[in-house]
């Protein structure tokens, strides 16, 4: 999926995968991760998921990278959030946003996922993914897991796909199934399944969709 796809996505408002609400799966199955209050988070493709906010008041620091740069900017002023913006690397098109909620530091890069480094972003304890790899067609998933774990150091994960027949629907969000899973993280990972149940997809309410939940650990 090429920057302008989803700059213009943004623009139009065409944001269905933005939820207004926090992902009960996040809240029933984040404590799986087993991570200490402190630790630092990893959302990658984070829009402007108010998922982030429910971690900073779990006593997580959040760390989203979005291309968006619009999005960025909404998350933090329907927070009603004062920020700070930086720009730390030598890309000047690379910023950092960053914002104190619910006592929690929350630091969004707008930037590519790809044009960051571990260096970059720092220590990561954790990735909860909820929209980033489904929003991946086939032939980017595999560059992006491999992103996702340079920049976490292999840290653990909390993964959230959709499964459905491929070719009822094209993406994005992509149908990721057990297989791709194990595909693209097995090799890093031990991959448990932690549930699965029935979807809704905006655009395509009638379809059959499943919703997983996986956990990833080292």
């Amino acid at each position: 999926m090429k920057a302008e796809f989803w700059q213009e996505r943004w623009q139009q408002g065409r944001i269905g995968f933005n939820q207004p609400t926090v992902n009960p799966l996040l809240i029933h199955y984040f404590n799986q991760l087993k991570l200490k209050k402190g630790s630092r988070v990893l959302v990658p493709l984070a829009g402007k998921s108010i998922d982030m906010l429910w971690l900073a008041q779990q006593g997580y620091e959040v760390i989203g990278i979005e291309l968006v740069e619009s999005a960025v900017i909404e998350f933090f002023a329907e927070q009603n959030s004062a920020v700070t913006i930086t720009q730390p690397t030598k890309d000047s098109s690379i910023k950092n946003y960053q914002g104190q909620l619910a006592g929690q530091t929350i630091s969004l890069w707008a930037a590519d996922i790809f044009a960051l480094s571990a260096t970059d972003i720092g220590a990561i304890d954790a990735v909860y993914d909820r929209a980033a790899l489904i929003a991946m067609p086939p032939e980017m998933r595999p560059s992006y897991s491999e992103q996702v774990i340079s920049l976490s150091d292999n840290a653990p994960q909390l993964v959230l796909t959709l499964n459905y027949q491929q070719n009822e629907r094209a993406g994005p969000p992509f149908s990721i199934n057990s297989t791709d899973i194990e595909r693209y993280y097995g090799a890093h990972y031990s991959i448990k399944p932690l549930a699965q149940k029935p979807a809704t997809l905006n655009a395509a309410p009638d379809l059959t969709v499943t919703e997983s939940v996986w956990l990833l650990t080292p």
